[in-house]
């Protein structure tokens, strides 16, 4: 394939570039969507599939798993074929995996379902990989973390979208459906997620997504050698791991630290809560976009963890609904970390621009990293004790935002 020719962002007229990010950031919703229905899934084939919590937990492998699976390949896929091609990939891609789903939900066992969502989690590493690199060269090079910033709003807003969708259909008045009528609601959820996709294929097909030369965003004369060699980069993506870590396992614990932290709080009252705190996550990111218009991104990357190791720590204190607030407030200051770091992580790679993004959307499967021993630290000293690891873990990401990620700055 012959890859198309790239050009500067400077040279694009400013209504295409606008154009290629509406898109861009459309993407952003069909993954938080996905995720967003995760941990539904997990607690739902809990009820109607009888497997254990252990069991349960192979959808979260199998989802990050293919983050560390796909996304190297996905990032030489695109370097090869453009940022158009690989785009549509991820989605053809992501529209199979939906459509597993239907044949997984009529053989009514576990092992299918896990498998789907490999394959559409695949899809999703694709669309990650193209989406996040393309918005970071959709325009001024010193705006690239406030595009991302407003792009991973949306995904924000399918994350919460998500649960909502889940909890409606799969649960009528709180108890769970009849496995029957469940995996029916199953079925139809993925099938009408993968007929979205893949009408939305099809205008993306015929858009005009302009190929955007990295080199419009490296620095002034570059600068030779490897994205291995250059050090910010590579201390990005093992913070980005971290950090995936850290929101992974709090997501997975909220509702046990609710439940431990506010006396007479019910499973039903503690869910809603979650979905709150989701709502603070995606109002955390609309405000990040509007505070990196003043503040420079290392700094405020730095400010929000510095903000979550405190609140990490008062949540490991296990204090009646203060706790709980402080976790709520944690979603907020994780809001900017995942746009940021990545930002910050993969400017001035110039050629390697692509690589460089298929590497951060890797780190994601550093997911599959925290929870375990987080839940183990519940089981022994107790939910709220867990939070400790949050806490060293949002300490890496202020010691990158203080002072690795301006590593060839100096």
């Amino acid at each position: 394939m012959t890859p198309p020719v790239p050009v500067h962002a400077a040279e694009v007229p400013r209504r295409t570039l606008r154009v290629a990010l509406s898109f861009a950031i459309s993407l952003f919703f069909i993954w938080g969507l996905a995720y967003g229905l995760l941990d539904v899934l997990n607690k739902h084939f809990q009820d109607t599939l009888h497997v254990g919590t252990a069991e349960s937990t192979w959808l979260q492998v199998a989802y990050f798993g293919a983050y560390l699976v796909v996304s190297l390949p996905a990032g030489l896929w695109l370097a090869r074929a453009g940022y158009k091609i690989g785009i549509l990939t991820g989605l053809v891609i992501t529209a199979v995996g939906a459509f597993l789903f239907i044949p997984a939900a009529a053989a009514g066992t576990f092992l299918p379902f896990v498998l789907s969502m490999f394959v559409l989690a695949s899809g999703l590493a694709c669309l990650e990989t193209a989406a996040d690199s393309y918005v970071a060269v959709l325009g001024a090079p010193e705006d690239a973390s406030r595009r991302l910033n407003l792009a991973q709003s949306f995904n924000g807003l399918g994350t919460f979208i998500g649960p909502l969708i889940g909890g409606t259909l799969f649960f009528a008045d709180g108890a769970p459906a009849a496995a029957e009528g469940a995996h029916d609601n199953v079925r139809m959820i993925y099938a009408g997620i993968g007929i979205a996709i893949v009408v939305f294929a099809l205008f993306v097909a015929r858009a005009h997504l302009p190929e955007i030369s990295e080199d419009s965003h490296a620095t002034e004369g570059g600068r030779a050698g490897g994205i291995l060699q250059r050090r910010h980069f590579v201390f990005g993506v093992a913070t980005q791991a971290i950090y995936i870590g850290a929101q992974v396992g709090i997501g997975a614990l909220f509702i046990n630290v609710a439940l431990t932290t506010w006396s007479g709080l019910t499973p039903r009252a503690a869910a809603y809560l979650l979905s709150l705190a989701l709502v603070t996550f995606m109002l955390g990111r609309f405000a990040s976009t509007a505070l990196l218009a003043r503040v420079a991104p290392r700094r405020l990357l730095t400010l929000f963890a510095l903000a979550n190791v405190a609140l990490s720590l008062l949540v490991a204190a296990g204090i009646d609904k203060v706790s709980l607030a402080a976790m709520i407030g944690v979603f907020f200051f994780m809001s900017t970390m995942f746009p940021t770091i990545f930002a910050l992580g993969v400017r001035d790679l110039g050629k390697g621009a692509k690589r460089g993004a298929s590497a951060m959307v890797m780190a994601i499967g550093g997911g599959v990293v925290l929870p375990y021993p987080m839940g183990r630290l519940a089981e022994v000293y107790g939910a709220p004790a867990a939070f400790v690891l949050p806490a060293a873990a949002f300490a890496v990401v202020a010691l990158y935002g203080w002072r690795f990620a301006g590593l060839e700055d100096e």
